[in-house]
């Protein structure tokens, strides 16, 4: 009799406890082929009353700094260490912020079981300082850790995937035997999911519409009207395919009109977290890491750290006039102008010189 598969969920915050409960939910209906427990990895916290979080989350069932107010399931365990989390699982559930996975997963470098598999749910990405190349986070967990990586992005705030509110998104798989298994865990009535086989440009393109967001956040903090905040999503969106193009071509430009592409940006820039960051940004000029800390309870905006990556890429390739929303959505983040530049420079845009 085959064993029935293990799952660990790399992360613990508003997303990835989101998703430990959604596929926590689900293997209770498929008990006979995965393993009813779902260990998630939860970085050790000391809350404001001195509770640790882990043991809040084990005994509340419920992540009351990031996730407040909805229940987990019972058969979600919070874990504060990592390689007991990733102890003997089949299928590793990667939702930690972009930063810190090159050290995670140097850490879990010999410790995965080598017939696993993982899919990443990260948005960000590397620029490799010697090659100027992207550097996927994708790549990184399938090279460091020598198994195979599935993307899996798209219009999915968290609190609303925890409330059961009927949203998509989009996996990158070459394997249809992983393909399947995804399909069992995340497919419900209320989330379904579409595969293509562009692992990394569905990856790209979560990443960066946070940077888009940003922008629309912006705008909206400068009271811009709602014409000129409607042209920077669609120049914005014109970058992102571009963007995603100088890397690789995609099977199919379906993938773009799919939840990764245009309802990610849509649903992020009508009021997601790097979004609303942007707006208090520009309507306080206060830094945007003093934002995170006093606004967001501590969760990082992974927008503007993408933005430094992105200029960082185009930079090197001399191609920043061409990616002007890129270029000052970065410039913004550092200080170096202020939000009303991105709007007086939208005039410029090089695709109206285009015949």
């Amino acid at each position: 009799m085959l064993s029935s598969k293990k799952i660990a969920i790399v992360g613990s915050g508003n997303w990835g406890s989101t998703i430990a409960g959604h596929v926590g939910e689900k293997v209770l209906q498929l008990q006979d082929e995965y393993d009813q427990r779902i260990v998630m990895w939860c970085k050790e916290e000391i809350l404001d009353d001195g509770s640790k979080l882990t043991e809040v989350i084990n005994e509340k069932h419920e992540n009351t700094k990031y996730l407040p107010n909805k229940i987990l399931p019972e058969n979600v365990l919070a874990v504060p260490d990592l390689d007991e989390a990733v102890k003997d699982a089949d299928i590793l559930i990667f939702v930690i912020p972009h930063q810190f996975v090159k050290q995670t997963c140097e850490e879990l470098k010999s410790k995965v079981k080598q017939d696993a598999f993982a899919i990443t749910l990260i948005k960000g990405f590397y620029v490799d300082e010697e090659t100027n190349e992207l550097l996927l986070v994708s790549e990184i967990i399938k090279s460091t850790l020598n198994i195979p990586c599935l993307s899996m992005m798209g219009a999915n705030i968290a609190k609303e995937v925890a409330d059961k509110v009927f949203c998509e998104a989009t996996v990158g798989s070459r394997d249809n035997r992983h393909s399947e298994i995804v399909r069992q865990l995340i497919d419900r009535p209320y989330f379904r999911v579409r595969f293509y086989p562009d692992v990394e440009i569905i990856e790209i393109l979560g990443a960066l519409k946070n940077v888009i967001a940003m922008c629309a956040g912006f705008a909206d903090g400068l009271k811009a009207g709602f014409n000129t905040r409607a042209a920077i999503l669609r120049l914005g969106f014109r970058e992102m395919i571009n963007f995603c193009r100088l890397h690789a071509k995609e099977s199919s430009p379906d993938i773009y009109l799919e939840s990764c592409g245009i309802a990610d940006l849509i649903a992020s820039a009508l009021g997601g977290r790097n979004y609303n960051g942007a707006k208090k940004m520009a309507e306080t000029n206060r830094s945007l890491e003093d934002i995170e800390k006093e606004d967001l309870n501590g969760q990082l905006l992974q927008g503007p750290g993408t933005a430094k990556e992105a200029y960082t890429f185009l930079k090197g390739k001399n191609l920043l006039d061409q990616f002007p929303v890129f270029r000052d959505a970065y410039l913004i983040c550092q200080g170096e102008v202020e939000p009303k530049q991105l709007l007086e420079n939208l005039t410029h845009h090089p695709e109206y010189s285009e015949k």
